[in-house]
């Protein structure tokens, strides 16, 4: 699928709602493009995307305000609210703010909603390209139940997909790379909107320039595997991903689940890193202005888990803002390679807490990651013949994080783990 080739790898990025809700505005944008322009770009990070309501001159934190007006343009398409996107005026679009992050060598990103604005089909304006009126291909029955903001289309209607068209024209004219489509890969109301993720796949294809498709929220069903490969780049396999550790330990059994539709163009998401400074202007993960309340260890947990499981690696955090730390847990170019490179990624076995994972590498390596998941210290072992080789082929072995060459070993492979801690081992094969 042509579509495929848009995101080969795990798409890295950063994304506004873990640190600005819905409020982020273009300095701000502009500032964490700097940021990773300078840090991150040489690592493979390359996406800065604004997430949810960009088009609301009045958003204040990451709780919605219902039914408040919205900027749109005559043909009932969203456009950026120009105070907190000056370069958007004079119809501009999000175009100068793409330039932006284009010229740093970067790829440009926005959020949207499923379906088209409730004030375009209560005013009945205009739809480009058609007589019909917005009010005549909304499915006004469907709505998604956090957000006022947007209708469902009704997919029987050739203009509803003419819509989508239009939709996706202007996002081709604005330069973006990326879209995240919102209340659709599951509503919580009517589970994933399956005709209209069809519709936008359409529309992409369509409108002539290369963006790569996320859907959003989770967690979708794998029932729909099938056609969340055929039609996006990823999905979220998970509700939103906050800095608790409970939604760290699920993530275990959600990855296992998905671990077999992982492929090339296509990656089931684990959802955004809520690392660094976050919460800034967010009511959102139980606190707000603050640091991750991740342990150091339980984050290198997370980053080895989506690394090895090959989930899309979105970064949260205001990034202008990162100590030494959390830049290095961005910056492991072993570890990104695994990402990058890796394949078959599989769950050896999970016991009491102990949970073991392998990732083939794309040469002769082999990566295994040993886990405690459990609140108090224990030891994680993985005989290695259930990874499939034998001790006379290791040539090397070497802890990832800790970047040290660890002793040889006959038959086992075991680690003494803190709670919540993990060890990341590269294998390197005779």
């Amino acid at each position: 699928m042509k579509h495929h080739n848009y995101a080969k790898t795990p798409p890295m990025g950063w994304n506004s709602w873990d640190c600005y809700g819905a409020t982020v505005k273009e300095s701000e944008v502009k500032g964490n493009a700097d940021y990773m322009a300078k840090h991150l770009k040489q690592h493979g990070w390359e996406y800065v995307v604004v997430d949810i309501q960009w088009s609301e001159p009045g958003a204040i934190s990451s709780a919605y305000r219902p039914f408040v007006p919205l900027e749109m343009d005559e043909y009932s398409r969203l456009v950026p609210a120009e105070n907190r996107f000056p370069s958007a005026k004079d119809g501009k679009g999000f175009k100068p703010l793409a330039d932006y992050v284009h010229d740093l060598g970067l790829k440009f990103g926005i959020h949207i909603m499923r379906g088209i604005p409730r004030q375009a089909v209560h005013q009945n304006t205009k739809i480009k390209g058609t007589e019909v009126r917005a009010s005549e291909i909304a499915h006004q029955n469907s709505i998604c139940p956090w957000n006022t903001d947007m209708y469902g289309l009704d997919h029987t209607k050739k203009e509803a997909q003419m819509y989508y068209d239009s939709l996706f024209e202007l996002y081709a004219e604005w330069e973006v790379d990326f879209i995240k489509v919102d209340d659709i890969a599951d509503s919580k109301l009517y589970g994933a909107h399956l005709e209209e993720i069809k519709m936008i796949r359409k529309a992409i294809d369509r409108c002539g320039r290369p963006m790569v498709l996320s859907l959003s929220p989770g967690p979708a069903h794998l029932n729909d595997a099938a056609i969340l490969e055929e039609n996006a780049n990823m999905w979220r396999m998970t509700d939103d991903f906050w800095d608790l550790w409970e939604l760290l330990y699920g993530m275990f059994d959600r990855c296992y689940r998905w671990s077999k539709n992982v492929g090339p163009g296509y990656w089931p998401d684990a959802d955004m890193l809520p690392l660094g400074h976050i919460g800034i202007r967010s009511v959102d993960g139980g606190a707000s202005d603050r640091y991750t309340r991740f342990t150091q260890d339980e984050q290198i947990t997370m980053m080895t888990l989506w690394t090895i499981f090959r989930s899309p690696l979105m970064f949260g955090g205001e990034m202008r803002d990162n100590d030494e730390f959390t830049l290095s847990l961005l910056t492991n170019e072993e570890v990104l390679k695994m990402h990058r490179e890796g394949s078959d990624a599989r769950q050896v076995y999970r016991y009491q807490d102990r949970v073991v994972w392998q990732s083939n590498g794309a040469d002769q390596e082999l990566y295994v990651a040993l886990f405690n998941i459990a609140d108090v210290a224990q030891t994680v072992s993985v005989d290695l013949d259930d990874i499939g080789i034998k001790s006379n082929q290791i040539k090397s072995l070497t802890d990832l994080w800790q970047k040290q060459t660890m002793p040889l070993v006959n038959q086992e492979i075991k680690s003494h783990l803190r709670p919540h801690a993990c060890q990341l081992l590269k294998i390197e094969l005779k």
